[in-house]
């Protein structure tokens, strides 16, 4: 079977499986699905294969996803990770390059967005808009006209064409318009339609700040999202004085400010689970047994098909429950570039989901550094 056609059966299986998680069923296991997705890429993906034998790992015989060796994410700044030649690429999703400049914006390309679209709005779903099938967006980001190269766009962009309600887009040319923020939430008001409202923690930050005496309170049911830290800017705020604000501004309760996590090297997300909990599903809800039976703000949810683990810094060894580590994810959307991901965000594994604890403070863990060597030996940085 030659590669593309490979690639297109595994995204098939990946799409099967996310159907079928979310109806509470699944017809193979997360390892097995994982471990085929690891031996197309260690054939197909110079980095993987380079990190791969340097590491000794015999992809033939592992039975679980833990075998299989992480990319480092800075590693996608400085190499291509990508099973597949530039010109199949349907999309190449960047990193923002905030904090190192334009120049070392990491790249994630895309042979397909079927499987990242699907896994998106099943996991949008349940975590976001679980009680309604309509609402009205307004959207604290670049539209994907703005910024075809932005995977938050992408994703932003598909869910306002998902729930059918009016969208509308507030930030243009790095700015954002307060004022129009203000006119959707008194159209919102208007028409009494439940609204989502979508950002980043940033332009949450910049809206309540330049929203003084303006009224963006929303109709009953609505909720909020906001994504993202404050890497590189001025004025940085806690998470819960955040939240605090946003449900005083849009006159919504806290729990309806959902908190979501997600990378551009990633094709899937992470979601608080308090509005999922709160709206509470009905008895035999395929939805309901995907969710932990407590939510806290902080504790992120995984979909099924996206492992999370912590690891140790230095030896990249898998910790215990409740040990603090760096995140390792094993992302199964990510068929055509790197399965398992290694990030220097620093988190807690808990029952009922992951805390995030933020960023791993100084240079990249030396886990990661030995494992970045090891993929781009031999390669001009």
């Amino acid at each position: 079977m030659d590669c593309r056609r490979l690639s297109e059966s595994l995204h098939e299986r990946v799409r099967a499986f996310i159907t079928q998680s979310l109806a509470g069923r699944a017809s193979e296991t997360f390892d097995a699905l994982a471990l085929a997705i690891a031996r197309f890429q260690a054939a197909q993906v110079p980095p993987i294969q380079r990190l791969t034998r340097a590491r000794g790992i015999d992809l033939d015989t592992a039975r679980v996803a833990e075998s299989v060796p992480a990319v480092p994410c800075d590693v996608f700044r400085f190499t291509r990770v990508a099973g597949h030649p530039r010109e199949d690429d349907e999309r190449v999703f960047r990193t923002s390059g905030t904090s190192l400049g334009q120049g070392s914006r990491g790249e994630h390309p895309l042979r397909t967005t079927a499987t990242y679209e699907l896994g998106a709005l099943g996991w949008g779903r349940a975590m976001l808009w679980p009680d309604t099938d309509r609402l009205r967006c307004l959207v604290l980001a670049p539209s994907l006209l703005e910024s075809p190269d932005s995977s938050l766009s992408f994703m932003l962009d598909r869910f306002a064409a998902h729930l059918g309600g009016p969208a509308s887009f507030h930030v243009r040319s790095g700015e954002l318009d307060v004022a129009g923020v203000a006119r959707s939430c008194d159209l919102a008001r208007r028409s009494g339609e439940p609204t989502l409202v979508l950002g980043t923690s940033f332009a949450w930050v910049h809206l309540l700040d330049a929203a003084a005496g303006r009224d963006l309170t929303l109709p009953p049911a609505s909720r909020a999202m906001q994504t993202g830290g404050f890497k590189g800017r001025s004025r940085q705020v806690s998470p819960a004085e955040l939240r605090r604000s946003i449900a005083s501004a849009l006159g919504i309760a806290e729990s309806h400010v959902i908190g979501e996590y997600g990378m551009t090297e990633l094709s899937s997300q992470l979601y608080e689970a308090t509005l999922a909990l709160a709206v509470r599903p009905q008895e035999g809800d395929v939805h309901a047994a995907l969710l932990p039976r407590a939510a806290a703000h902080g504790i992120y949810v995984a979909p099924p098909w996206m492992r999370v683990t912590a690891v140790d810094p230095s030896t990249l060894a898998t910790l215990g429950s409740g040990e603090i580590g760096i995140a390792r994810i094993v992302d199964l959307a990510n068929v055509d570039s790197a399965v398992a991901v290694q990030t220097s965000d620093l988190v807690r594994i808990l029952d009922e989901g992951v805390e995030l604890l933020g960023r791993a403070p100084g240079a990249p863990p030396r886990g990661c550094s030995l494992a970045m060597d090891e993929m781009l030996s031999g390669e001009r940085i």
